[in-house]
């Protein structure tokens, strides 16, 4: 599957605010976006005329490197959600959320987005039993997200379980730490998502 290989800090400045790509580092004076707050190259400092378009094409820019989207992918979400009831911005961040490497991200068991489509890969979760290995697979409600029992002792969950209650775990979400297990009471619906993202601007330049 095609991914993003290059430097993750460099799209942080390039939307000119932190997507927090990088997990802890992110959070410290080393983050590259506290020293150059201003887009990557030659012409970073230059002012930007920011027209409709080019605010439009920035939030969907931003949207799909929070979640490690690529644009393909990305289409594909927006056209299903606009086939869905309700508001096709609230339904594209459903979907975005709903993603496997999401829930293990937001359930506090991995320190970036990046990190968590890595363990899944790796195949140390199991969703209902069944071995997943997909970070786009869709998880659903009353679904039981674990770590696969060989996988517990591994460095990146003694961390996770050392470093539970940290960070919040939105409502939706309910982790275990002690037994290495996500409880998924429902998918969540646009006010409890904390992305900063406007995803009104997002519709419109795919309306077009």
């Amino acid at each position: 599957m095609a991914r993003y290989t290059g430097p993750d800090c460099k799209r942080c400045r390039r939307e000119k605010t932190k997507l927090y790509l990088k997990g802890a580092k992110c959070d410290t004076p080393k983050c590259p976006i506290e020293i150059r707050p201003y887009p990557p190259g030659e012409h970073g400092r230059a002012r930007t005329k920011e027209s409709e378009y080019l605010l439009q094409m920035r939030e969907k820019q931003k949207m799909a490197r929070i979640y490690g989207v690529l644009e393909k992918q990305f289409r594909n979400y927006f056209e299903e959600a606009s086939g869905q009831q309700g508001k096709t911005g609230d339904n594209l961040l459903r979907l975005l959320e709903s993603r496997l490497d999401n829930v293990v991200y937001r359930a506090g068991y991995a320190k970036s987005r990046n990190m968590a489509r890595q363990l899944v890969k790796h195949g140390h979760f199991t969703v209902n039993g069944h071995k997943v290995d997909i970070p786009s697979f869709r998880v659903s409600e009353h679904d039981i997200v674990e770590v696969r029992r060989s996988s517990v002792e591994m460095t990146p969950f003694v961390v996770a379980r050392a470093e539970a209650g940290e960070r919040t775990v939105p409502a939706w979400l309910q982790a275990n730490p002690d037994k290495m297990q996500i409880l998924v009471h429902g998918l969540p619906a646009r006010q409890v998502i904390d992305t900063a993202v406007q995803e009104q601007l997002v519709v419109e330049l795919y309306s077009k």
